[in-house]
């Protein structure tokens, strides 16, 4: 039996159902067990989430982390991506760079909230800016890897067809390139939706983090917590799937095997 054959249809969806079933089983039972007081069933999670649903308030708040995880993430891709491109096509420029750069990355947009309110306020523009910074460095360095690891033959097979600098990089390079700066953009994607969550927990007053926040605080309403987080997961989940099926274009695809 090969343990490396593709799985049947039918188990793509079986098995990850049968998962979330028995997940959903021992947190019912985990309740029960433990006779607390405070950590919702999955019951009451469902009542929760029907209540959020009810008061109109549950769509607004997805809509809003939605809006500002598309604004930070689209502002980092536009920055990011022709940056990436520049400093992997210069070397040079990648090695002034790279030091400041690798400086910064490994501080947590967490650990920019402060600065964040004193130069944006309470409010979208401090949200958006975290967003931005968890975003920005994963696509700017898979785009530098990116370019750097096409092979070099490709250069020299575009030079040899009279392609300019402009045309080399834009025809052949970003193309060879695309499923790593595709991988970088569908890590940075998950890092702002989780960042967005963390942001809205302290700087704005809508959306799924300000939602949990609230509802601890505002007579420790654990079931809208838990139905908050949950939700949070999904969206993520489907933004995740969004990306892999960008992964399986044909014009894509070849990427993948050119640089195995």
């Amino acid at each position: 039996m090969n343990a490396l054959a593709t799985p049947k249809k039918w188990e793509q969806y079986f098995w990850p159902l049968l998962a979330c079933a028995l997940f959903l089983a021992l947190w019912h039972y985990a309740v029960l067990w433990s006779h607390t007081r405070i950590f919702p069933s999955p019951r009451e999670v469902e009542r929760g989430m029907v209540e959020l649903i009810h008061q109109h308030v549950l769509w607004g708040d997805i809509a809003d982390s939605l809006r500002r995880v598309a604004i930070g993430f689209g502002a980092a891709v536009l920055l990011g991506v022709p940056i990436g491109l520049t400093l992997g096509w210069y070397p040079a420029a990648d090695q002034v760079v790279n030091p400041t750069m690798q400086l910064l990355r490994p501080i947590s947009p967490i650990a920019w909230i402060p600065v964040s309110i004193i130069l944006f306020g309470v409010g979208d523009d401090a949200a958006i800016f975290l967003i931005f910074l968890g975003a920005y460095f994963p696509i700017v360095v898979a785009c530098i890897n990116g370019v750097s690891n096409v092979p070099a033959m490709y250069r020299r097979a575009g030079r040899n067809f009279g392609l300019t600098p402009a045309e080399l990089l834009r025809k052949v390079i970003f193309p060879a390139a695309l499923p790593q700066i595709l991988i970088g953009l569908r890590i940075a994607l998950g890092i702002a939706w989780l960042v967005v969550v963390a942001a809205e927990m302290i700087a704005v007053d809508s959306g799924l983090g300000y939602l949990i926040i609230d509802s601890r605080n505002s007579g420790k309403r654990y079931d809208l917590v838990v139905a908050a987080m949950l939700l949070i997961g999904v969206i993520g989940l489907i933004l995740d799937l969004a990306f892999r099926r960008l992964e399986r274009i044909k014009s894509v695809r070849w990427g993948f095997r050119n640089a195995s």
